[in-house]
């Protein structure tokens, strides 16, 4: 949210003492500003707030420049052009995890959450994952959201091969709530040793995973 940005469009009431604040806001910000169209639909109509009429003007950083027709907002300027980056997070895990588990198991810290800034962003993952198969069967991966899986990728490897994972995935989450994105393994086969997640015996591993919000 940047620093213009407001949730609430006041109106004041005769006799009213207006707080230094209230009265800084009102000089500062001749056109409202808000972070989303949650927050602009917020910002009018509520008690001690302006009610929302044709011709009120506003600023939406997800959106752009708007009027009010008298039923609906109508965009006249635009937000961050297409495909814009809008915010960047980023982690990076060398804790060695190892499992035996044939179902997908959450590998222990490998996640990262982000809040978008606009339910029509989309939300750029880039991950990556390296380790050792102590089997030969092949060391599957899956990318979730939430509790939603919507990606898989698979590690071919033999017994005591080393792998190194990189892959993307352009999601639309469709929400502005925090919204956190981690990494599954498995290993395909019922017998056999673990998949071995950062193996470091030479304190070289590393997994990270990459959330870049972008606009459509």
């Amino acid at each position: 949210m940047g620093a213009n940005a407001q949730t609430t469009v006041p109106t004041f009431t005769t006799g009213q003492v207006l707080t230094a604040d209230q009265q800084n806001q009102s000089a500062r910000t001749g056109v409202p500003v808000f972070a989303t169209t949650i927050t602009r639909d917020a910002g009018f109509g509520s008690t001690g707030e302006k009610t929302l009429a044709e011709g009120q003007l506003c600023y939406v950083e997800s959106t752009g420049l708007q009027t009010y027709n008298g039923t609906s907002w109508v965009t006249w300027g635009t937000a961050p052009s297409t495909g814009a980056v809008v915010q960047v997070k980023q982690m990076q895990l060398a804790t060695e995890f190892i499992t035996t588990s044939t179902t997908f198991t959450d590998i222990t810290n490998l996640n990262l959450a982000i809040t978008p800034t606009s339910a029509s962003n989309n939300v750029l993952i880039i991950w990556s994952t390296q380790g050792l198969t102590q089997g030969s069967y092949e060391t599957c991966f899956q990318l979730v959201r939430g509790t939603t899986a919507i990606q898989q990728q698979l590690a071919n490897d033999t017994d005591g091969d080393t792998y190194n994972v990189t892959t993307t995935y352009l999601d639309s989450p469709a929400t502005t709530s925090s919204t956190t994105y981690k990494l599954q393994t498995r290993r395909s086969a019922a017998t056999g040793g673990g998949v071995v997640v950062n193996w470091n015996s030479n304190q070289q591993g590393r997994s990270s995973i990459i959330l870049m919000e972008v606009t459509p």
